[in-house]
C-alpha cells in the first residue's frame, strides 16, 4: 500500500481502498461511527468516531474509486492544501488500517 520515497513512506495515488465487511458504519445524530463485527465478543473491543472529514472519506471508499479520485473530491469540498490533505490522509488510512477497517 506504501512506496519508498526518500526516507518518507507515501500512498501511491493508484491506490484503490476497500472496506472490510467486518466492519459497519452508521450515522448517529451528527456523528459517524464504525463498528467491528466478529465472531466472538473478543474481538470486538471499540466503537471509533469520525469526525466530518474521516466521515466523507469513508463514504468516498468504495473499492473502485483511487486515492487520487478520493483526493480530488475532497481538495473540492474542504479548506485544505494539497500538502495538508496528503498529510492528513496517510494518518487516517494508516489508522484505518490498525483498526482493519480496510480490506486488501
Amino acid at each position: 500500500m506504501r512506496i519508498e520515497k526518500g526516507k518518507e513512506k507515501q500512498m501511491q495515488d493508484t491506490v484503490v481502498f476497500k472496506k472490510n465487511p467486518d466492519m459497519v458504519s452508521r450515522a448517529i445524530e451528527d456523528e459517524t461511527v464504525l463498528m467491528p463485527i466478529y465472531k466472538t465478543s473478543d474481538e470486538m473491543n471499540c466503537i471509533y468516531t469520525l469526525n466530518d472529514v474521516g466521515a466523507r472519506v469513508w463514504e468516498l471508499i468504495d473499492g473502485k474509486r483511487s486515492l487520487a479520485g478520493i483526493k480530488k473530491s475532497l481538495l473540492k469540498e474542504f479548506d485544505a492544501t494539497e500538502k495538508e490533505l496528503n498529510k492528513e490522509l496517510d494518518k487516517f488510512f494508516r489508522e484505518l488500517g490498525e483498526i482493519k477497517a480496510l480490506k486488501n
